[in-house]
This record gives C-alpha cells, structure tokens and sequence, in this order.
C-alpha cells in the first residue's frame, strides 16, 4: 500500500512570533509530516522565517501571495498547492497555537472511517478557552444558526481545524468555493454534505491566540450570516432543476 502522504496547511499573516515554534512541534510529530505555509506577504517577515524553516527541514514548503487576500482564498491556493504536491491528506490549522498540533495524529485515527474530520470545540460542552463571552457566544451560536438553516449536523460549523482525504478536496471542488472567513468553513462542510461524504468530529480545547491580533471582523461575521441562506437557497435550486438525462 502507497505510504500516506500528510501535508499541514498553515496561512499566514505576521505569525513571526509564533511560526517557528509551531512548525518544530507539527514536524516532531511524524516523519511523514511535512508542512505548507501560505503567507500574505507579512510585514514582519513570517515569510522569512517560513524560508529559512524550509532550507533548513526540507519539509516545510512556502507559497508566497502578493499580499493580504483573505482567509478562504489562501486556503484554496494551499489546498491546491497540497494536492499538486500529491499529498494523500491535508491539515487545515491556524498559526497561532490556538489549535494544538498534539490533535493532528488523532485526526489521522479518525480518517479511516471519514472524508473529513472536524476538531470541534462543541463536541463536549464548551472547550474554549480565554475567549470573552460576547466572543464565545458569537461563536457557539453561530454554530447553532448555522444547523438550524442548513440542516448539518455537526457540533462545530466554524471550525478552522480539520483533516481532508485528498479525494475529498477534489470532489468539493475548490474552484466554485468563494467564500472567506467563518462562511469559508461552513461553505466546506456543506459541499461535503452535500456530496454524501462521511463528516465526523473529534474533540478540541481551543486557547486563544499566544502572540498578534485577532483577525476576526465585522464583516467576516455578516458574510456568514448571509452564506448559509445562499447555500439553503441553492440547494433548494438545484433541487428544482430537470434531472440530467444519462
């Protein structure tokens, strides 16, 4: 059997302080691991030091983009990247030790039996940790708002920490994906659902951010509101079209 092929996608965007550090702990865990970095040009030079990690390992990769793009876009360039690269399952993770590298050999358990695993911070109870309320709350039910309109049935839908089969990536198809942010991550769920593909979660303790700023906004949140109703509604759409004849 072809040995499996795991690649870890990390965006970017002035994670200096934390990049290091992140990579050593991701690559620790397995030989196989190797690591993609997609940086947005950072100003502080995250992008350097993803270079020099990458001469220094041989197993850490960067895909320079010419500024800040936003998170959905990034994830698709790395996603593409990754599969480009052959790999055979890909990680999606932040830069900032709010996901615990320690869960990736957990999800790759879990992948025997799914297409795509979810770490969900709402699988037991609430495991957030220095979150504000107001902040937590908006999270939680925005998880909650999201079921209730599309009909998944997963704890977490916000999500930024899973593990795709390569075949999973291909059959969502990347391409017609155009959302950003948290809608990014409900836009992908709801493919899979949508395609048949076996979703499962596995526990998290998410703790806020180490070092930077937050990259959550406004605008992020409303273009989340606003994409489970246009992904319920073309559905619904699609739903009325004439079958194709075989």
């Amino acid at each position: 059997m072809k040995p499996i092929k795991p690649i870890v996608v990390i965006p970017t965007y002035n994670e200096r302080d934390n990049l290091e550090m992140l990579a050593r702990q991701i690559l620790s865990l397995d030989p196989a691991l190797e690591l993609l970095v997609v940086d947005d040009n950072s100003p502080d030079g995250t992008g350097d030091v993803a270079e020099a990690l990458a001469a220094e390992t041989g197993r850490v990769m960067v895909l320079h983009r010419k500024g800040k793009m936003g998170l959905g876009s990034a994830y698709r360039e790395g996603f593409a990247r990754a599969l480009a690269l052959g790999a055979d399952v890909v990680v999606q993770m932040d830069a900032d030790f709010s996901h615990d590298p320690a869960v990736i050999p957990y999800f790759f358990a879990e992948m025997k039996q799914s297409d795509l695993v979810i770490g969900s911070r709402y699988l037991n109870g609430v495991s957030v940790v220095n979150w504000p309320l107001r902040r937590l709350m908006l999270s939680y039910f925005a998880s909650v708002y999201t079921r209730v309109i599309t009909g998944l049935t997963i704890s977490d839908c916000t999500s930024g920490f899973k593990c795709f089969r390569a075949e999973t990536l291909k059959a969502v198809d990347l391409t017609k994906i155009r959302s950003d942010g948290y809608s990014f991550q409900i836009e992908m769920n709801y493919r899979c659902k949508e395609k048949g593909l076996r979703i499962s979660e596995v526990p998290i303790i998410f703790i806020d951010r180490h070092a930077g700023t937050s990259k959550m906004s406004k605008r992020i949140v409303r273009e989340a509101v606003v994409m489970v109703w246009k992904l319920k509604f073309g559905s619904l759409l699609r739903g009325l079209l004439p079958k194709e004849r075989v």
